[in-house]
């Protein structure tokens, strides 16, 4: 996927307080560093703009939220709109990384995170790239080194292709399947509570169902 480079990009991200630069300094002191070690910590891998994770922040402040995103122009939006909505001006606990997702277990220690979003991942449509989907076999077991005992995965798509995979790969990584829905928004349990993302927001709007699965180790 190739995305246009946005002047001044990685000089903000740099600037800015809470973007965490050189973040394998931080391995297993991520609850010190947002100063109430007592709270949990929820990451989401490939946060796009921003808008599901900064309304997480926001309405769950006994949460710490950590985004990641692998492309500083992405997030660069994301950091505008929380700079420059008044909404979020309270919010203090969320940090951004600008990172690769195959890194994490250098980021994260041994059951650091409490649960982990992935929410209309890139699909990696060509068989040989199957290994990058951030749902396959390989990053489940990336998620394994970095999650509490008790730690979820939850996963969103409108994809139905990767939703399928997705399953399978489940399975195949040795984990639990506790829910599944292929229509989250007429899903009278999963839909409780749900924040949509921009992706959602756009596709169902378009009428494709969106799909959701939540796993954890056995």
């Amino acid at each position: 996927m190739r995305l246009r480079n946005v002047p001044g990009a990685d000089a903000y991200l740099t600037a800015h307080p809470l973007v965490i630069k050189n973040e394998t300094r931080y391995r297993g002191t991520w609850k010190e560093t947002f100063q109430n070690p007592e709270n949990p910590i929820h990451i989401e891998i490939g946060m796009g703009k921003g808008q599901f994770l900064l309304t997480l922040a926001k309405e769950n402040p006994s949460i710490n939220y950590i985004g990641i995103e692998r492309y500083s122009s992405v997030l660069l939006r994301a950091l505008e709109r929380f700079d420059n909505d008044e909404e979020y001006k309270d919010v203090n606990n969320i940090r951004f990384i600008c990172m690769d997702a195959t890194n994490l277990p250098e980021v994260f220690a041994v059951g650091e995170i409490d649960k982990i979003y992935l929410n209309f991942s890139d699909p990696w449509p060509k068989a040989r790239h199957a290994k990058r989907r951030l749902t396959s076999k390989q990053f489940f077991e990336r998620y394994d080194k970095i999650l509490a005992f008790d730690g979820v995965v939850e996963f969103k798509t409108d994809n139905r292709e990767l939703f399928d995979f997705s399953l399978e790969q489940v399975e195949l990584a040795g984990w639990v399947l506790l829910a599944k829905t292929y229509d989250l928004h007429n899903d009278p349990t999963l839909s409780r509570g749900n924040v949509m993302t921009e992706y959602e927001e756009k596709f169902s709007g378009q009428g494709h169902p969106i799909h959701k699965l939540i796993a954890m180790r056995q």
